[in-house]
Parts: structure tokens; sequence; C-alpha cells
């Protein structure tokens, strides 16, 4: 099974296992979770390089992920933000044309099925559902609930995907209500892990601090 990406795994993630449409809160905050995810991205692949008051670009030579691509060179642009604060929601701008690259990626490799349907006979709905025979689908959710419930060290990767998922909202479609009361100690815990995670962890929290909300109102 091939691994995805953080960016990929956001967007399976605010996906309904059954219908296929989005899930989570509204608004800009799914599209500020995915800018998120590439900026974060970029950091693990050497493109970008943060502090808790800078951003930089320390190369600009393109990954060959259209939708990281973009971003980079967004980012490298002149006039661009000089940090993660400023760089998400520059970067949530291109989230829909992003999502849509995505998407698409993973209708072709088998991971979503697309539905093309109407509402009323009229409204086009798209929706992606999640095959029950490709277990990546939903392979994320399962590893975030095992990593709270068993109190599991989470990796780098998983650190900064449970910050952006805490971010955009979607803790309470992994964890019950009562999973989620029982998880607050070692949630705590991991967010102290997640800050020693380099300097990625500024972004997850520049995040949360222009309007997606903080742990204590996810949870």
């Amino acid at each position: 099974m091939t691994a995805l990406t953080l960016a990929e795994e956001i967007v399976l993630l605010a996906l309904d296992d059954e219908t296929g449409r989005p899930v989570g809160r509204s608004g800009m905050a799914p599209d500020r979770a995915l800018a998120g995810a590439l900026l974060m991205q970029l950091a693990l692949a050497g493109r970008v390089d943060t502090d808790r008051d800078h951003l930089m670009v320390v190369d600009a030579t393109p990954t060959g992920d259209p939708p990281l691509d973009a971003a980079l060179a967004r980012l490298a642009a002149p006039g661009a933000p000089a940090d993660a604060r400023g760089a998400i929601p520059l970067l949530a701008r291109d989230a829909p044309a992003a999502r849509a690259v995505i998407l698409d990626r993973l209708v072709a490799r088998g991971i979503l099925r697309r539905v093309e349907d109407r509402l009323l006979w009229i409204l086009p709905d798209r929706r992606y559902p999640k095959p029950a025979d490709r277990p990546e689908a939903t392979e994320a959710r399962a590893r975030l609930r095992t990593l709270l419930l068993e109190e599991d060290i989470p990796s780098p990767h998983d650190a900064l995907l449970l910050g952006l998922v805490r971010a955009a909202g979607l803790l309470p479609l992994i964890l019950s209500g009562e999973e989620l009361a029982r998880v607050q100690a070692w949630l705590a815990v991991v967010t102290r892990i997640e800050s020693l995670n380099r300097s990625l962890a500024v972004a997850v929290a520049d995040i949360r601090g222009i309007g997606l909300g903080t742990a204590s109102r996810e949870a």
C-alpha cells in the first residue's frame, strides 16, 4: 500500500465514508487545513523552513507534485508572506484547485470513486465514496484512533496530521464524545510532542490561531 501524503490524508478525512460528501467545519477551515498540509509537506521535502517568525523558501526546485509545486511557486513569488501565519491564507486561495487535483489522483488510483448525481433533478452533485476494498481510504482515521486511544507515540507525520485534524474540526468525526473526554490528557502530551517536531508545529498553531479554533473548542 503506497503511503499517502498529508494533503491526501486530509482530503480523505474530510469526506464522509458512506456518502463521499464533505464533512466537518464549513467555511475556510478545510481550505486552510489543506493549505497547512501543503506547507508542511514542503517543509518535510526541504523546500521551505520555518520558525516562529519567519518562513523561507530554501529550495524552489519543483517536486513533481502539481498542488505542492503550485504552493511552492506562490511562496517563492515576490512579495509572498514571510511567515506561516501569512502563508496559510495565501495558499488557502488555491485550496479548491489543489483539492480537485488530489481528488482526481485518488480516483485514478482507485482509492475513491467519483459519482455524478443531481439534486432535485437539477443541481449537480459530485460525490467521492470510499470503496470498501481499498483500506487506504479509511486507514488514516483508524491510525489516529489507535494513536489516541492506545496512547501510542506518534510519528512526525502523524503528529502533524493530528494537529491539522484538530484545526479542521475533524476530531469529533474520529472519536466519540466519550472517547474524546477520555483522551484529553494524552492529547495534551501529543501536543507537546508535536511542538518538538522541528518548527513545523508553528504552522499548525497558526492555523488554529486564524479562525479554525483551539484544541479545547475542538474537543
